[in-house]
Protein backbone atom coordinates (compact mmCIF):
# COMPACT_ATOMS: atom_id res chain seq x y z
CA UNK A 1 0.00 0.00 0.00
CA UNK A 2 2.80 2.43 0.93
CA UNK A 3 4.58 1.86 -2.40
CA UNK A 4 1.31 2.44 -4.25
CA UNK A 5 0.72 5.71 -2.43
CA UNK A 6 4.26 6.87 -3.17
CA UNK A 7 3.86 5.98 -6.85
CA UNK A 8 0.53 7.82 -6.93
CA UNK A 9 2.05 10.92 -5.34
CA UNK A 10 4.96 10.95 -7.78
CA UNK A 11 2.56 10.50 -10.69
CA UNK A 12 0.40 13.36 -9.47
CA UNK A 13 3.46 15.58 -9.17
CA UNK A 14 4.39 14.83 -12.76
CA UNK A 15 0.86 15.45 -14.02
CA UNK A 16 0.40 18.76 -12.22
CA UNK A 17 3.98 19.97 -12.76
CA UNK A 18 4.89 19.97 -9.06
CA UNK A 19 8.61 19.44 -8.56
CA UNK A 20 9.65 16.67 -6.21
CA UNK A 21 11.36 18.00 -3.07
CA UNK A 22 15.10 18.48 -3.39
CA UNK A 23 17.29 15.94 -1.66
CA UNK A 24 18.84 17.57 1.38
CA UNK A 25 22.59 17.87 1.65
CA UNK A 26 24.12 16.13 4.68
CA UNK A 27 25.06 18.06 7.80
CA UNK A 28 28.72 17.25 7.20
CA UNK A 29 30.38 16.79 3.81
CA UNK A 30 33.86 15.27 3.87
CA UNK A 31 35.68 16.20 0.69
CA UNK A 32 38.41 14.05 -0.80
CA UNK A 33 41.17 15.37 -3.08
CA UNK A 34 44.93 14.97 -3.05
CA UNK A 35 46.47 17.70 -0.87
CA UNK A 36 43.88 20.25 -2.01
CA UNK A 37 43.75 22.41 1.15
CA UNK A 38 40.91 24.75 0.13
CA UNK A 39 40.66 28.15 1.81
CA UNK A 40 37.60 29.51 -0.02
CA UNK A 41 34.18 28.09 -0.83
CA UNK A 42 31.11 29.23 -2.77
CA UNK A 43 27.79 27.58 -3.49
CA UNK A 44 27.06 26.94 -7.16
CA UNK A 45 23.30 26.82 -7.82
CA UNK A 46 23.80 25.60 -11.40
CA UNK A 47 25.24 22.34 -10.03
CA UNK A 48 23.60 22.39 -6.60
CA UNK A 49 27.09 21.85 -5.28
CA UNK A 50 30.08 23.75 -3.99
CA UNK A 51 33.23 25.23 -5.49
CA UNK A 52 36.44 25.28 -3.47
CA UNK A 53 39.85 26.83 -4.02
CA UNK A 54 43.29 25.36 -3.32
CA UNK A 55 46.23 26.94 -1.55
CA UNK A 56 48.52 24.21 -2.85
CA UNK A 57 47.38 23.59 -6.44
CA UNK A 58 45.92 26.98 -7.44
CA UNK A 59 42.77 25.40 -8.85
CA UNK A 60 39.01 25.60 -8.40
CA UNK A 61 37.17 22.31 -7.90
CA UNK A 62 33.54 21.27 -7.77
CA UNK A 63 32.39 19.35 -4.70
CA UNK A 64 29.37 17.05 -4.68
CA UNK A 65 27.34 16.25 -1.59
CA UNK A 66 29.11 12.88 -1.34
CA UNK A 67 32.46 14.69 -1.13
CA UNK A 68 33.67 13.81 -4.61
CA UNK A 69 35.64 16.57 -6.31
CA UNK A 70 36.52 17.48 -9.87
CA UNK A 71 38.81 20.23 -11.16
CA UNK A 72 36.90 23.00 -12.94
CA UNK A 73 39.56 25.73 -13.28
CA UNK A 74 43.27 25.06 -13.76
CA UNK A 75 44.93 28.23 -15.04
CA UNK A 76 48.73 28.62 -14.89
CA UNK A 77 48.20 32.29 -13.97
CA UNK A 78 46.78 31.21 -10.62
CA UNK A 79 49.28 30.34 -7.87
CA UNK A 80 47.32 29.90 -4.64
CA UNK A 81 43.59 30.32 -5.09
CA UNK A 82 42.05 31.87 -2.00
CA UNK A 83 38.63 33.56 -2.21
CA UNK A 84 36.02 32.43 -4.75
CA UNK A 85 32.72 34.00 -5.78
CA UNK A 86 29.99 32.51 -7.98
CA UNK A 87 28.20 35.02 -10.21
CA UNK A 88 25.64 32.57 -11.59
CA UNK A 89 23.50 35.10 -13.48
CA UNK A 90 26.51 35.98 -15.64
CA UNK A 91 27.91 32.40 -15.87
CA UNK A 92 31.07 33.51 -14.07
CA UNK A 93 33.26 32.31 -11.24
CA UNK A 94 35.71 34.86 -9.84
CA UNK A 95 38.88 33.75 -8.08
CA UNK A 96 41.41 35.65 -5.95
CA UNK A 97 45.01 34.55 -6.47
CA UNK A 98 48.05 35.19 -4.29
CA UNK A 99 51.17 33.37 -3.19
CA UNK A 100 51.83 32.28 0.38
CA UNK A 101 54.87 30.27 -0.67
CA UNK A 102 52.99 26.97 -0.22
CA UNK A 103 51.83 26.27 -3.78
CA UNK A 104 53.06 24.02 -6.56
CA UNK A 105 53.62 27.18 -8.62
CA UNK A 106 55.26 29.28 -5.88
CA UNK A 107 58.57 30.95 -6.68
CA UNK A 108 60.79 33.29 -4.66
CA UNK A 109 59.84 36.11 -7.03
CA UNK A 110 56.08 35.68 -6.57
CA UNK A 111 55.81 34.73 -2.88
CA UNK A 112 54.14 37.57 -1.01
CA UNK A 113 54.20 39.77 -4.10
CA UNK A 114 51.22 38.71 -6.20
CA UNK A 115 47.56 39.65 -6.29
CA UNK A 116 45.31 38.65 -9.15
CA UNK A 117 41.67 38.23 -10.06
CA UNK A 118 40.80 35.41 -12.43
CA UNK A 119 37.37 35.31 -14.10
CA UNK A 120 36.16 32.04 -15.64
CA UNK A 121 33.12 30.45 -17.22
CA UNK A 122 31.08 28.83 -14.47
CA UNK A 123 29.94 26.16 -16.91
CA UNK A 124 33.26 25.18 -18.49
CA UNK A 125 36.00 26.75 -16.37
CA UNK A 126 37.47 28.50 -19.41
CA UNK A 127 39.31 31.75 -18.74
CA UNK A 128 37.37 34.92 -19.52
CA UNK A 129 39.83 37.43 -18.04
CA UNK A 130 42.75 37.78 -15.65
CA UNK A 131 43.62 41.04 -13.90
CA UNK A 132 47.06 41.62 -12.33
CA UNK A 133 46.01 43.60 -9.28
CA UNK A 134 49.54 44.06 -7.94
CA UNK A 135 50.30 45.91 -11.17
CA UNK A 136 47.17 47.99 -10.63
CA UNK A 137 48.46 48.95 -7.16
CA UNK A 138 51.70 50.00 -8.82
CA UNK A 139 53.72 50.26 -5.63
CA UNK A 140 56.11 47.32 -5.95
CA UNK A 141 55.26 46.25 -2.40
CA UNK A 142 53.89 43.13 -0.77
CA UNK A 143 50.53 41.87 -2.00
CA UNK A 144 48.06 39.03 -1.45
CA UNK A 145 44.61 39.01 -3.05
CA UNK A 146 42.28 37.38 -0.56
CA UNK A 147 38.50 37.65 -0.95
CA UNK A 148 35.88 38.93 -3.38
CA UNK A 149 32.47 40.60 -3.30
CA UNK A 150 30.35 41.40 -6.35
CA UNK A 151 27.66 44.06 -6.66
CA UNK A 152 24.46 44.03 -8.73
CA UNK A 153 26.04 45.25 -11.94
CA UNK A 154 28.87 42.70 -11.80
CA UNK A 155 31.61 44.95 -10.44
CA UNK A 156 34.02 42.97 -8.26
CA UNK A 157 35.74 44.19 -5.08
CA UNK A 158 38.88 42.36 -3.97
CA UNK A 159 40.77 42.65 -0.70
CA UNK A 160 44.57 42.71 -0.50
CA UNK A 161 45.74 41.50 2.90
CA UNK A 162 49.32 42.76 2.63
CA UNK A 163 48.64 46.19 1.15
CA UNK A 164 45.43 47.21 2.94
CA UNK A 165 43.75 47.74 -0.41
CA UNK A 166 40.26 47.13 -1.77
CA UNK A 167 40.40 46.91 -5.56
CA UNK A 168 37.49 47.62 -7.87
CA UNK A 169 37.21 45.62 -11.11
CA UNK A 170 34.42 46.61 -13.49
CA UNK A 171 32.69 44.06 -15.77
CA UNK A 172 34.65 45.55 -18.69
CA UNK A 173 37.88 44.54 -16.95
CA UNK A 174 38.90 48.08 -16.03
CA UNK A 175 40.48 47.95 -12.58
CA UNK A 176 41.62 50.44 -9.98
CA UNK A 177 42.22 50.97 -6.28
CA UNK A 178 38.93 51.78 -4.58
CA UNK A 179 40.36 52.24 -1.09
CA UNK A 180 43.81 52.09 0.48
CA UNK A 181 43.84 52.50 4.24
CA UNK A 182 46.43 51.77 6.92
CA UNK A 183 43.67 50.46 9.17
CA UNK A 184 43.22 47.59 6.72
CA UNK A 185 46.84 46.50 7.15
CA UNK A 186 48.68 44.56 9.84
CA UNK A 187 52.39 44.31 10.74
CA UNK A 188 52.24 40.54 10.14
CA UNK A 189 50.67 40.96 6.70
CA UNK A 190 47.30 39.52 7.73
CA UNK A 191 45.14 42.59 7.28
CA UNK A 192 42.15 43.02 4.94
CA UNK A 193 40.51 39.64 4.50
CA UNK A 194 36.79 38.84 4.17
CA UNK A 195 34.49 41.21 2.30
CA UNK A 196 30.77 41.50 1.57
CA UNK A 197 28.74 44.02 -0.45
CA UNK A 198 25.21 45.19 0.22
CA UNK A 199 23.37 48.28 -1.01
CA UNK A 200 26.45 50.29 -1.91
CA UNK A 201 28.44 49.46 1.21
CA UNK A 202 31.38 47.10 1.64
CA UNK A 203 32.18 45.47 4.98
CA UNK A 204 35.82 44.39 5.27
CA UNK A 205 37.43 42.39 8.05
CA UNK A 206 40.96 42.95 9.36
CA UNK A 207 42.16 39.47 10.32
CA UNK A 208 44.84 40.23 12.90
CA UNK A 209 43.12 43.27 14.41
CA UNK A 210 39.80 41.42 14.73
CA UNK A 211 37.90 44.44 13.43
CA UNK A 212 35.30 45.20 10.76
CA UNK A 213 35.35 48.27 8.54
CA UNK A 214 32.63 50.01 6.54
CA UNK A 215 33.64 51.28 3.09
CA UNK A 216 30.95 53.18 1.14
CA UNK A 217 31.52 52.54 -2.56
CA UNK A 218 30.46 56.07 -3.51
CA UNK A 219 32.72 57.62 -0.81
CA UNK A 220 35.59 55.14 -0.41
CA UNK A 221 37.69 57.61 1.53
CA UNK A 222 35.13 57.53 4.34
CA UNK A 223 36.35 54.27 5.91
CA UNK A 224 34.87 53.77 9.37
CA UNK A 225 35.10 51.02 11.95
CA UNK A 226 31.97 48.97 12.61
CA UNK A 227 31.14 48.84 16.32
CA UNK A 228 31.11 45.14 17.19
CA UNK A 229 32.87 42.85 19.65
CA UNK A 230 36.52 42.11 18.96
CA UNK A 231 37.01 39.07 16.71
CA UNK A 232 40.73 38.20 16.45
CA UNK A 233 41.32 35.96 13.46
CA UNK A 234 38.21 37.12 11.59
CA UNK A 235 38.63 35.41 8.25
CA UNK A 236 35.68 34.83 5.91
CA UNK A 237 32.60 37.06 5.85
CA UNK A 238 29.43 35.80 4.18
CA UNK A 239 26.17 37.65 3.62
CA UNK A 240 23.18 35.57 4.71
CA UNK A 241 19.75 35.86 3.04
CA UNK A 242 18.30 37.57 6.13
CA UNK A 243 20.87 40.37 5.91
CA UNK A 244 23.11 39.05 8.67
CA UNK A 245 26.83 38.51 8.23
CA UNK A 246 28.36 35.12 9.00
CA UNK A 247 31.84 35.78 10.43
CA UNK A 248 34.33 32.91 10.76
CA UNK A 249 37.31 33.21 13.09
CA UNK A 250 40.30 30.91 13.52
CA UNK A 251 43.70 30.73 15.20
CA UNK A 252 45.84 30.22 12.10
CA UNK A 253 47.67 33.52 12.58
CA UNK A 254 46.55 34.91 15.93
CA UNK A 255 45.64 33.85 19.44
CA UNK A 256 41.87 33.48 19.49
CA UNK A 257 39.19 30.87 18.98
CA UNK A 258 37.73 28.82 16.16
CA UNK A 259 34.22 30.24 16.12
CA UNK A 260 31.34 31.10 13.81
CA UNK A 261 29.18 34.12 14.58
CA UNK A 262 26.01 35.48 13.03
CA UNK A 263 26.19 39.28 13.15
CA UNK A 264 23.13 41.48 12.80
CA UNK A 265 24.18 44.89 11.43
CA UNK A 266 22.43 48.16 12.11
CA UNK A 267 20.61 49.77 9.21
CA UNK A 268 23.54 52.05 8.38
CA UNK A 269 26.16 49.34 9.07
CA UNK A 270 27.69 51.55 11.75
CA UNK A 271 27.42 48.74 14.30
CA UNK A 272 26.55 45.07 14.56
CA UNK A 273 25.34 42.80 17.34
CA UNK A 274 26.10 39.11 17.79
CA UNK A 275 22.90 37.19 17.18
CA UNK A 276 24.48 33.76 17.56
CA UNK A 277 27.96 32.49 18.38
CA UNK A 278 29.21 28.90 18.23
CA UNK A 279 32.57 27.42 19.09
CA UNK A 280 33.43 25.42 15.98
CA UNK A 281 34.22 21.68 16.22
CA UNK A 282 36.72 21.83 13.36
CA UNK A 283 40.13 23.24 14.24
CA UNK A 284 40.70 25.70 11.39
CA UNK A 285 37.51 27.03 9.73
CA UNK A 286 38.19 29.77 7.20
CA UNK A 287 34.95 30.87 5.56
CA UNK A 288 31.35 29.96 4.77
CA UNK A 289 28.80 29.90 1.98
CA UNK A 290 25.01 29.66 1.79
CA UNK A 291 23.13 26.85 0.06
CA UNK A 292 19.39 27.56 -0.21
CA UNK A 293 19.31 29.41 3.10
CA UNK A 294 21.62 26.98 4.93
CA UNK A 295 25.13 28.04 5.90
CA UNK A 296 28.05 25.65 5.37
CA UNK A 297 31.45 26.36 6.93
CA UNK A 298 34.71 25.20 5.34
CA UNK A 299 37.72 23.72 7.11
CA UNK A 300 40.45 23.01 4.56
CA UNK A 301 42.99 21.64 7.08
CA UNK A 302 45.00 24.83 6.80
CA UNK A 303 46.47 24.21 10.24
CA UNK A 304 48.06 21.00 8.97
CA UNK A 305 49.38 22.72 5.85
CA UNK A 306 50.95 25.57 7.83
CA UNK A 307 52.69 23.02 10.07
CA UNK A 308 54.21 21.32 7.03
CA UNK A 309 51.80 18.39 6.60
CA UNK A 310 49.58 17.58 3.62
CA UNK A 311 46.16 15.97 3.93
CA UNK A 312 43.66 14.68 1.38
CA UNK A 313 40.43 15.62 3.19
CA UNK A 314 38.51 18.79 3.98
CA UNK A 315 35.20 19.47 5.70
CA UNK A 316 32.02 21.40 4.92
CA UNK A 317 29.86 21.52 8.05
CA UNK A 318 26.36 22.95 8.41
CA UNK A 319 26.02 25.94 10.76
Amino acid sequence: MKRSLIALAVGAALVFGVAAPAVAHPAVITGHAASLHPEGVAYDPSRDGFLVTSITHGTVSTVRKDGRTRTLVDDPALISTIGVHVDASRDRVLVASGDLGLADRSTPATTGKTAGLGIYSLRTGARLAFVDLAAVAGDGGDHLANDIAVDRDGTAYVTDSRAGIVYRVEPSGRAGVLARDARLTSPDGNGANGIVWREGVLIVGNYSAGTLWRVPVARPGDVRQVRVESMPGVDGLTLAPNGSIIAVTNTLGVAGTAKVRELRPSRDWASASVRESRAWPDAAPTTATVRRGTVYVLDGEMDALLSGALTDVFTLRRF
